[in-house]
């Protein structure tokens, strides 16, 4: 049995869950809706505010759905009520960031600034203080949506293990390597 499968999800005050025909599982709450489609053989049962994600039978395909559609349900439960967000520094002598709106603007060591159109569903917000590394802020009740952006905009400059320049999330670690040594004499 999964263990991620059969734990259930609860669900919190003000948060509605409604499944239509064809596995549709709509989940709305005080931050937004968001919907997802189930597989045709998963079934979705709710009762006294916990909603549990039930397969039909033991086959592999079927054991892996399980895990995987209550896991995406619990993300968006948890996306209505509280959001997310993801937090990254641009690090690296000259680097900016700024923001017009939902266009992001890096500069990062190209001979041109980088333009990125972000979806309106996120929130973008960017900072640069004096003495510390610039930061871009964004928030989103979609952690799909906003995973893949994240790994998008960290795309155009990773991390480098030599001087550590690039963008990298907060709170990562990124593992240094040693440069060249001289030469024997």
């Amino acid at each position: 049995m999964s263990r991620i499968g059969k734990s259930p999800v609860a669900l919190p005050k003000g948060v509605e869950v409604s499944v239509s025909k064809g596995n549709l599982v709509t989940v709305k709450g005080p931050k937004g809706q968001l919907s997802e489609q189930l597989d045709a053989d998963i079934t979705v049962s709710i009762e006294d505010g916990v909603l549990n994600v039930l397969r039909p039978t033991e086959s592999k395909r079927h054991r892996s759905m399980h895990g995987l559609y209550r896991a995406l349900v619990n993300n968006m439960v948890e996306g209505v009520t509280n959001g997310f967000v993801k937090e990254m520094e641009v690090i690296g002598v000259g680097y900016r960031v700024a923001n017009t709106g939902q266009l992001l603007e890096l500069t990062i060591g190209y001979s041109h600034p980088i333009l990125f159109a972000l979806p309106e569903e996120i929130k973008l917000s960017t900072a640069m203080e004096k003495g510390k590394s610039p930061l871009i802020r964004m928030e989103c009740i979609d952690k799909q949506l906003l995973g893949q952006v994240a790994a998008k905009i960290r795309g155009f400059r990773k991390p480098e293990p030599y001087k550590g320049k690039g963008i990298r999330f907060v709170g990562e670690i990124v593992r240094r390597k040693a440069g060249k040594t001289a030469g024997k004499k």
